[in-house]
């Protein structure tokens, strides 16, 4: 599907109609996985794809691999990284966001409660410390310097496509995976 130079994507209806024959990875949080996943898609979050790459280089030789994410670009960064260990996987264009837009169904796991998206998590956090910056600053004026350190971590954020909050939020216990559910991921992958 894609070579170890080229980015392949697929758009929402592309991969909708291919759904069937494709082994869908989605490297969001298990917080985001849990609040609304592609049909059949395994959860595998992008800072443990390293430890998933010889199951997902095994599931690429027998089939196609979609990286799924919120937006499509930690699925870009997903299959970047795959295709430099020589394993060929698409991105999903618009990620889940575009999938749900076009009124296709998505899953959740039973039981499972719906954290808030990454996205959410990242506002709430930059907006309460701009704010405890802007509060605090009218005590001490050198408070107001942690509201601009925010603003400039996401104007860097938004020139660079990255985002150093979400990391480490994803970090947080309701955002990690447990040992177990990422070795059953794999062990399901790999039979």
């Amino acid at each position: 599907m894609a070579s170890s130079t080229t980015l392949t994507a697929l758009t929402a209806e592309q991969a909708h109609a291919r759904l069937h024959e494709l082994t869908v990875i989605d490297v969001r949080t298990p917080g985001e996985y849990a609040s609304g996943h592609l049909p059949g898609a395994h959860n595998i979050p992008l800072d443990h794809l390293d430890t998933a790459l010889p199951a997902l280089r095994t599931v690429a030789g027998r089939g196609d691999l979609l990286v799924v994410c919120a937006s499509g670009a930690r699925s870009a960064t997903a299959c970047r990284r795959l295709a430099e260990q020589g394993v060929p996987a698409a991105t999903l264009t618009g990620g889940t966001t575009a999938w749900t837009r076009l009124g296709h169904d998505t899953h959740r796991p039973a039981g499972a409660r719906a954290p808030w998206a990454m996205e959410r998590q990242v506002r709430l956090a930059a907006g309460s410390l701009v704010l405890a910056g802007l509060l605090a600053g009218q005590r001490r004026s050198a408070a107001r310097l942690l509201s601009a350190g925010v603003a400039g971590g996401l104007v860097f954020s938004a020139l660079t496509d990255t985002c150093g909050m979400a990391k480490i939020l994803a970090k947080l216990p309701h955002n990690r995976p447990a040992a177990t559910d990422l070795d059953a991921t794999l062990v399901a992958l790999t039979r």
